[in-house]
């Protein structure tokens, strides 16, 4: 007897980390957080593949695998194309590109995803209003709009675009959705703020009063204010593209992407820091002559520094904040683990050792934030260290950010910062050196404490080998309960579990142990953190994807291993496996 198994969504396809937030229903657009994919983007890369249709390809971005395999679909949906529509497209692109020929392929991209967001919505395209405003490498694109058009007209995208639209939300609901949640928790929860989703804008109309007069009158317009997440397959490999127009943000990125290893992070803190800078512009004029006087010394070295004192004051806020959460978040997660260790050794001498080593990783987090910003500080983030140390002063209090920006301004003292390079000088060598470090040995990446559970897990193993699983069951057990977040513990209970299963012939307790194999499986992704081992997380997934191929649950056990395959070719990890059993379930669905 088989047994149809509970998949919850948000337990395996993610990995998750508590917050105040509750990431498993929280609703992402009472953020201001949209997923969804672009039609006029679709069309606009779409035509640009067509570049590809002669006997070179004049655009190869790389792609995510996903995105390879889509390139490959489009280019079959597309077959009937007109010839001469072709050619009009590949001339464009092949003078487009001897005007650019420094330009990567992901440069010579980029203007064209930004002009897509300057057409009107599928199917008219058309063209701005006003163009005046749009900055040079966007004029140099907008000329490709009537092919565009053009395209739109005459081949078969139009048809095909709704089932392209299925594909892109169902890519991203495996991995940036999730991931989504979790930016989004992790960084309000930090700031203590929702973000403002509405604008009121102020607007003066006139209403004719009588002969030759009119009356005046000020009227309150609100405007919603929205952060779109864009799923896009044909979107670079590794790179994002960020666009504020109005009160709408965009981030345009490949749908496997884990939004809280990425530049999302800063355009998110922007929507949300953006918004605060204006409601207190006033304040902020009161502080300008010395923002001023630091971003004058900055352009001396850095003329390419913007003189705008309010983006200085947005920009710092956001660099501030994006160093000094994931330093924090980071600290908090060793100091949880360093306590469970502290509880599991015995000697005075073996305590302070964990609590020595905590301290020189604390250490460590704080000379790369002080690399960070000082790195934007050179860009004209010139705030950056000033409110850092006000978030620092924040990140236990609970108060909100909105509600302190006033006091963080009025409070700043420019002639407190022009030094703050010097200052922070041997901390920025000695992250340099850690940086150079773990370049030159990957093994070295994350600084871990070191943990008696490795030890004992490599004697659990023992027992596992001799396939004595009772007594590794019990020893698991007994660790699990002085290391509850551990994700390896949960990790190998469940191959137990599952080993177990293996030798038992009577179903309905081999559908038991399955049972319990998976919940291990779950709860070790559940418990999973930005450091643990990608290889975990690997054949975590091949496991708990192969008990529901057990049990015929095809359709989940593909996506399981999708999510594999795109941990990608970790060391040690499953990589391979996932490919073999992907192959195998495609061909025999």
């Amino acid at each position: 007897m088989k047994v149809v198994l509970s998949l919850v969504i948000a337990l395996v396809f993610t990995v998750c980390v508590s917050a105040q937030i509750n990431t498993l229903t929280m609703d992402i657009s009472n953020y201001g957080v949209r997923v969804e994919p672009d039609k006029r983007l679709m069309v606009v890369l779409a035509t640009l593949e067509m570049a590809n249709s002669g006997k070179e390809k004049l655009i190869d971005t790389q792609l995510s695998a996903t995105g390879v395999k889509f390139r490959e679909t489009l280019k079959a949906d597309m077959a009937n194309t007109p010839a001469d529509l072709t050619q009009k497209i590949i001339s464009f692109i092949t003078q487009y590109k001897k005007r650019h020929l420094k330009g990567t392929d992901a440069e010579i991209v980029a203007p064209f995803m930004s002009m897509a967001y300057t057409l009107t919505p599928v199917p008219e395209l058309a063209d701005p209003v006003i163009t005046s405003d749009l900055p040079g490498n966007l004029l140099d694109v907008l000329d490709f709009a009537p092919l565009v058009r053009e395209f739109y007209r005459r081949s078969d995208i139009a048809p095909h675009l709704d089932a392209y639209i299925k594909l892109y939300q169902q890519e991203a609901d495996a991995t940036l959705r999730p991931s989504a949640r979790e930016m989004v928790a992790d960084l309000l929860d930090y700031l203590h703020t929702r973000p403002q989703t509405t604008y009121i804008e102020k607007v003066k109309t006139q209403t004719p009063k009588s002969k030759g007069t009119t009356l005046q009158k000020i009227e309150m317009v609100e405007h919603d204010r929205r952060f779109f997440i864009v799923p896009e397959l044909l979107a670079p490999a590794g790179n994002i593209t960020f666009l504020n127009i109005h009160d709408d943000y965009y981030v345009v990125l490949p749908p496997d992407t884990n939004l809280g290893f990425s530049e999302a992070r800063r355009a998110y803190l922007q929507f949300v820091i953006d918004a605060i800078t204006l409601t207190n512009a006033k304040d902020i004029s009161t502080v300008k002559d010395g923002v001023k006087a630091l971003l004058d010394e900055r352009r001396k070295s850095n003329p390419d520094v913007s003189p705008d004192v309010f983006l200085a004051v947005t920009r710092s806020m956001v660099a501030a904040a994006d160093a000094k959460q994931l330093e924090y978040n980071k600290g908090r997660i060793a100091t949880q683990q360093a306590r469970a260790k502290i509880e599991s050794v015995k000697t005075p001498e073996e305590k302070k050792a964990v609590t020595a080593e905590l301290d020189r990783f604390r250490a460590s987090l704080a000379d790369e934030t002080a690399l960070r910003l000082s790195e934007d500080y050179e860009k004209g983030s010139v705030l950056a260290f000033y409110f850092a140390d006000q978030l620092k002063g924040m990140e236990n209090s609970g108060f909100d950010i909105a509600s302190s920006m006033r006091d963080m301004i009025l409070a700043f003292d420019a002639s407190k910062e022009g030094n703050r390079l010097e200052q922070s000088a041997d901390a920025r060598k000695r992250a340099i050196a850690s940086r150079e470090a773990r370049k030159n040995n990957p093994e070295t990446a994350v600084m871990t404490i070191d943990n008696p559970v490795t030890t004992r897990l490599l004697d659990i193993q023992k027992n596992i080998d001799a396939k004595n699983y009772p007594q590794a069951d019990a020893d698991l057990k007994s660790l699990l309960k002085t290391n509850p977040s551990e994700s390896r513990i949960y990790y190998n209970l469940g191959r137990v579990a599952s080993l177990s299963a293996e030798s038992i012939t009577d179903s309905d307790a081999q559908n038991k142990k399955l049972i319990e194999a998976k919940t291990y499986y779950e709860n070790a992704l559940k418990t999973a953190t930005s450091d643990t081992d990608p290889a975990l997380i690997s054949l975590t997934y091949v496991a708990l994807a192969k008990i529901y191929e057990f049990y015929d649950q095809k359709e989940y056990a593909l996506k399981i291993y999708d999510l594999a395959i795109k941990v990608g070719r970790v060391p040690h990890g499953a990589f391979d496996e996932a490919m073999d059993a992907k192959q195998r379930l495609v061909k025999n669905p």
